[in-house]
């Protein structure tokens, strides 16, 4: 008796298996149908499948094999008998709502749709599988009409924010978009960051900066009319910052200090961060706001150092160097220091004074003697220090000394062997060789150098070791080379004369040669620090003619539109010189900025 029970269940456990392995065979068969587009083969089996288990997965697989081969009647079926079983499943009128709208019917394909909606009710879950549904079938206004029920159905008002102000997003409703993530903040301040993070992705999706004008624009107001509110207006200054409009960034920083009493915290960040964007004419208003405080403020000191180091780099990064403005900020530079003293805390006043004396009013001796009092004064910053050794070795080699400019900048090298500092020293070393001819070791170094996770060195060392490999000869002559090398050290000492007399001996060399584009560039830096930008813009647009497919074509183009724009007042001529540069070079790296600038001339709105 036991020996049948038990070959029964062996006999059942094996039809069951049969059956299981069947229909595993039947699904991947179907797939494979449906992948190879043979959609009335993949319906049939589906067919099969979902008669004997109607399962969600089943029953989508087989609508969507009946809608691809356009077997519509017999999917309305289907959908319909669905729908008497589960009422309450408002996904399956999207459905079928979708099956009139594949036939060509968008009346009956609407009426669905209503009616789905129409039938919501408070329940959460129903809500977001409705949403889903329509976002499925691409219809977002839909799903964009069940939230907001949602929400009414729910007594809420800011229930589905999220989900809301995306579907704003994908339908291109920016301001709704903007309108339910302020919904959301006020409702709740924790979700601060997780909008900065989603106005920044819109932002960098932006190439039309039409979603950022709305944004800012909403945010303004909302600022505006609620001025009390320190979340909105927190908001309002990070999003300035994203789109680097430093100057309504400043103006919030402000509002924020004197309505919220910040005691000038923001005022100060943001006057660094304006350094750091080279936005020195705000960074220098941001100091002067604290300044104007008195010695008790918190950011006194900082700001009146800020201050000079934000004059020193505006004034000496100019195109041309201001005499006049560099002799006012020398006076500043000595008064401060003696107001305020020599200490660590001042360490980077001695040394911009330091800079200031060596390279443009030639007291290379009293800029040493401070550098000197620098490195060695008690308490500094390591790294400020390794600065102060990197300048004192800039000015021994301005003043002719090579070999004590390259045991410090070794000396910094060796102490910041993985630093960004000692990246810059060992930079800075070997263009001292290249400086003196020596280029099979600058070029060793510069090698290394292109790994540098220091973004800046890093090109500036790829650029400098393609010119040395690029203009090295076949027979391994460097006549060309050292010509160039030295004109190159005669222009760091700032003689211009000489530099130029010395680039045009390397046409001694021969009537062609691969740095003939480089000589020109050259020339134009040359021009412009003398201030002779005609000259400068007729050697650019030579080495543009000659050279359109060199290295340098498009830092050319760049430059050129730059000195026309801002020096030569030719705005005509700066828009075709980005243009050019935006459809002759589009992978250049200055083709963003030339955008965004040729834009700007032509008179478009930019954030």
């Amino acid at each position: 008796m036991l020996k049948k029970i038990f070959t029964a269940f062996i006999l059942i456990l094996g039809f069951t298996f049969i059956a299981h392995s069947q229909k595993t065979v039947n699904e991947q068969l179907a797939a494979q149908y449906f992948q190879n587009g043979e959609f009335e083969k993949a319906s049939q089996l589906y067919e099969e499948l979902y008669d004997e288990n109607p399962s969600a997965f089943f029953y989508t697989n087989l609508i969507q094999s009946l809608i691809s081969g356009k077997d519509f009647k017999k999917a309305e079926k289907i959908i319909k008998k669905r729908i008497k079983q589960n009422q309450n499943d408002l996904r399956l009128f999207v459905d079928l709502g979708y099956i009139y709208a594949s036939s060509g019917d968008d009346k009956k394909a609407e009426k669905q749709y209503l009616d789905a909606v129409e039938n919501l009710t408070s329940n959460l879950q129903q809500i977001y599988d409705l949403a889903n549904a329509f976002i499925l079938r691409l219809q977002y206004d839909f799903a964009i009409n069940t939230y907001l029920k949602g929400r009414k159905l729910m007594n809420t008002t800011s229930s589905f924010a999220v989900e809301l102000a995306m579907l704003y997003e994908t339908r291109g409703n920016y301001q709704e978009m903007m309108d339910e993530y302020l919904n959301l903040l006020n409702t709740d301040t924790n979700y601060l960051s997780y909008i900065q993070a989603r106005l920044q992705a819109v932002l960098n999706t932006d190439k039309e900066s039409k979603k950022s004008e709305v944004i800012k624009n909403t945010l303004l107001r909302k600022s505006q009319k609620s001025p009390e509110n320190g979340t909105d207006a927190n908001l309002l200054m990070w999003y300035s910052i994203q789109l680097k409009d430093f100057e309504l960034a400043f103006n919030q920083a402000k509002s924020i200090d004197k309505r919220f009493k910040d005691n000038g915290a923001k005022v100060f960040e943001l006057a660094e961060l304006c350094i750091t964007n080279k936005e020195y004419d705000i960074a220098i208003e941001a100091f002067q706001y604290h300044i104007s405080k008195g010695e008790l403020s918190t950011y006194y000191l900082n700001s009146k150092i800020g201050l000079l180091n934000a004059k020193y780099l505006k004034i000496t990064t100019a195109f041309v160097i201001n005499k006049k403005d560099l002799a006012e900020l020398e006076k500043e530079y000595t008064k401060t220091l003696t107001e305020l003293g020599k200490d660590a805390s001042t360490i980077l006043l001695i040394k911009n004074l330091a800079h200031i004396y060596a390279f443009y009013s030639l007291k290379t001796e009293e800029a040493i003697s401070l550098l000197n009092e620098a490195i060695v004064l008690p308490n500094a910053n390591k790294n400020i220090v390794a600065s102060c050794k990197i300048e004192l070795a800039d000015i021994q080699l301005f003043a002719g000394d090579i070999w004590e400019a390259t045991l410090l900048y070794s000396q910094v090298e060796k102490a910041f062997k993985n630093d960004p500092i000692g990246f810059d020293a060992k930079f800075r070393n070997a263009k001292l060789s290249f400086y003196i001819g020596e280029f099979n070791w600058a070029k060793a170094q510069l090698d290394v150098l292109k790994a540098a996770t220091a973004k800046m060195i890093a090109n500036d060392a790829m650029e400098l070791s393609l010119l040395i490999s690029d203009n090295i000869d076949e027979d391994s002559s460097t006549v060309a080379l050292e010509y160039y090398a030295h004109a190159d050290l005669l222009t760091y000492r700032n003689q211009y004369n000489l530099a130029l007399e010395t680039l045009d001996s390397i046409r001694l060399v021969g009537l062609s040669h691969p740095i003939f584009d480089d000589v020109l560039y050259k020339k134009a830096e040359i021009k412009i620090k003398q201030g002779l930008y005609k000259d400068a813009d007729s050697l650019l647009q030579k080495l543009i003619d000659f050279y359109p497919d060199g290295l340098l074509a498009d830092d050319a183009l760049f430059l050129q539109a730059d000195l026309n724009e801002n020096q030569l007042n030719n705005k005509i001529k700066a828009m075709t010189c980005y243009e050019n540069l935006m459809f002759k070079y589009p992978a250049s790296l200055y083709t963003v900025e030339a955008r965004k600038k040729f834009r700007k001339l032509r008179g478009d709105q930019i954030n």
